[in-house]
């Protein structure tokens, strides 16, 4: 139950598969009984035991329902074989039975068809969810997280979870009621035997649940490891160029076979213990009715207190309760590693974001004034990245930041664009603190250009539309004209409709960078960040991406990210950093002439 009650929320919208579910099993249950109990007529009719019955009975209330039953079935027997002969009743009773049995299956069959939309559904959404999640986390949880465990949460640990929910039902519902049922008949048949046979069922379920004792945690285990050789996998793919250039394909061959050893190991004591589980409670249960048959034989044959018929309808019984037995500790196991798969899913669901939009954040919905950043201290754990820094930005200016490697000009851009929230001071737009924005109003007015081109495997005119997705095709290539991408775009197998291929890794740099500007001029944000946009070209591609930046920036505020100081010379403002703070601005000429840090900059870059 406390597993349900993990998953409600996802279980909730489906309860009604889940309650036909519950109905289907308790017919299922009664049905598996009474197909059992129906053995009894039918064997007395083959052994002539049945106690004839040529008055019909009277039903007297549910004190003497067992009586009315019995007489009732030796009534029909009894008239039945007067009337037609033995064979005819026998061929009743069979029938009797082939119909007992088909309602027993119909009703497995429709709680099984039930149960189905309810775990396929509760799959969707939990996938949904952590999608929507991962989404929503801030980009801090993910340099804490590796991205192979995620996926492993996202695809086996839900299917995990999946596949136990029709466990949990079993434990609590199908299985118990089918015991339940089956026993209470067993009394009906024999207080005595019954009795003695319940000696036997407490040492099995005890012998059995410590043979589960560990699983969850053996369970959680191979779910990590999975993760962890998933992880691998994705690092791989991502840095294979890397991989191959430095030789290193046996150094990751060995990572990833120590990571599926232990999973191998890890996988081998999980299934070992619950391959256990069924061996265990057959054994037991065949030990139980081995003391049934000779307590039960002594009851005929010495003792003569109970029937033949009877006596194998109580062994059909008995033995009905093997096999739920077993499917309860199969379905334990199971139980046992959804909820350890559970954990590891929820525990990404119930991750809470830094970055959560206040209650009462403001919808801002233009640019009018500037962006003011105040004071402003951060740090990445307890690595100080920026301190007491002060920029003011006007609009329609353009400001480049500039300096070496790790003086945290990034991390400017990033705190504007609110990937991480400042610790000290805060930065304003129009003087509103972005904090007191909603974050989908405050990126809807900034356009990005990073210095990868991160792109998606699908068409051209689908990344682009990512920038506005109500834009039409004359949009996407006026945007891709401004970006200077049209002259290539025009030229691919079907145009604008054309995939590029994973990453984009169809097109060259250059190309991928302009099509990033594209998307970024279709969106039309009065704020452009450009991180880096063109250290990774050659001179060629940077000329041309130079000359798409320049058309995007007119009439527009800009913030300027510049490895190659070549590009920022017409800024309205360059600001030098150094160790996160500002050490020098002016214009570029300005800079020039005060023979400082920048002027050393462009010197070490040759530039003229």
């Amino acid at each position: 139950m406390e597993y349900l009650k993990k998953l409600s929320y996802f279980i909730t919208p489906y309860k009604r598969y889940g309650v036909l579910n519950v109905v289907c099993n308790v017919f299922y249950a009664l049905f598996s009984t009474l197909a059992m109990v129906s053995l009894m007529p039918m064997i007395n009719v083959l052994f002539g035991e049945g106690e004839k019955v040529y008055i019909k009975p009277v039903y007297e209330g549910l004190n003497g329902i067992k009586t009315y039953v019995q007489d009732i079935m030796n009534y029909f027997i009894t008239t039945t074989t007067d009337a037609h002969g033995a064979q005819r009743a026998l061929l009743y009773m069979i029938v009797l039975i082939i119909s007992l049995f088909l309602l027993k299956n119909l009703f497995n069959y429709l709680a099984l068809y039930f149960i189905t939309f309810l775990r396929n559904g509760v799959l969707k959404d939990l996938r949904n969810a952590i999608y929507r999640k991962v989404t929503t986390l801030p980009i801090s949880y993910y340099s804490e997280q590796k991205k192979g465990d995620i996926i492993a949460r996202i695809s086996g640990d839900v299917n995990e979870v999946k596949n136990s929910l029709l466990a949990v039902l079993e434990l609590i519902i199908k299985e118990p009621l089918t015991i339940l049922f089956a026993i209470l008949a067993m009394f009906a048949i024999s207080v005595k035997l019954t009795v003695f046979v319940f000696i036997f069922i407490p040492v099995a379920g005890l012998i059995i649940s410590r043979i589960g004792k560990s699983l969850k945690r053996k369970s959680d285990r191979v779910q990590k490891e999975q993760g962890e050789f998933l992880s691998t996998l994705e690092e791989t793919l991502s840095g294979l160029k890397v991989i191959k250039g430095f030789n290193a394909e046996d150094q990751f061959q060995k990572k990833f076979d120590a990571s599926t050893q232990r999973f191998y190991r890890f996988s081998n004591i999980l299934m070992n213990r619950q391959n256990l589980a069924s061996p265990t409670s057959e054994f037991l249960g065949i030990l139980t009715i081995a003391a049934l048959l000779w307590y039960g034989g002594s009851m005929v044959l010495v003792e003569q207190t109970l029937s033949g018929g009877a006596f194998i309808g109580y062994m059909a019984l008995a033995y009905q309760i093997l096999t739920p037995a077993k499917a309860i500790s199969k379905a334990s196991y199971k139980v046992k590693a959804g909820n350890a798969a559970a954990d590891r899913v929820l525990q990404i669901l119930d991750t809470g974001s830094a970055l959560e939009d206040k209650a009462d954040a403001t919808d801002k919905t233009e640019f009018s004034d500037r962006i003011l950043l105040e004071n402003i201290g951060f740090k990445y754990d307890d690595d100080p990245v920026l301190n007491d820094l002060s920029i003011g930005i006007k609009k329609g200016m353009t400001l480049a930041l500039v300096g070496q490697s790790g003086s945290g000009k990034s991390t400017v851009a990033n705190l504007i664009m609110r990937f991480y929230d400042v610790q000290e001071g805060r930065i304003l737009i129009d003087g509103v603190d972005i904090r007191d924005m909603t974050k989908f109003s405050l990126r809807r007015l900034i356009g990005l250009v990073t210095q990868d081109s991160i792109l998606f495997n699908d068409s051209v005119k689908n990344n682009i539309l990512l920038g506005k997705p109500e834009a039409t095709d004359d949009e996407i290539i006026e945007a891709l004209k401004v970006a200077n991408a049209w002259e290539f775009v025009k030229d691919l197998p079907q145009g604008i409709n054309t995939n590029i291929g994973d990453a984009g890794n169809k097109l060259s740099g250059g190309q991928k960078q302009r099509l990033s500007i594209a998307r970024a001029v279709i969106k039309n944000p009065p704020i452009m960040i450009l991180d880096e946009a063109t250290s990774a070209l050659d001179t060629e591609s940077e000329r041309l991406v130079q000359q798409a930046l320049e058309n995007m920036m007119k009439n527009r505020t800009s913030i300027v990210i510049a490895h190659r100081l070549s590009t920022i010379q017409s800024a309205d403002n360059i600001i030098v950093m150094q160790k996160g703070k500002i050490v020098e601005q002016g214009r570029h000429k300005e800079l020039l002439a005060k023979t400082g840090t920048y002027k050393n900059l462009v010197e070490m870059q040759s530039f003229q």
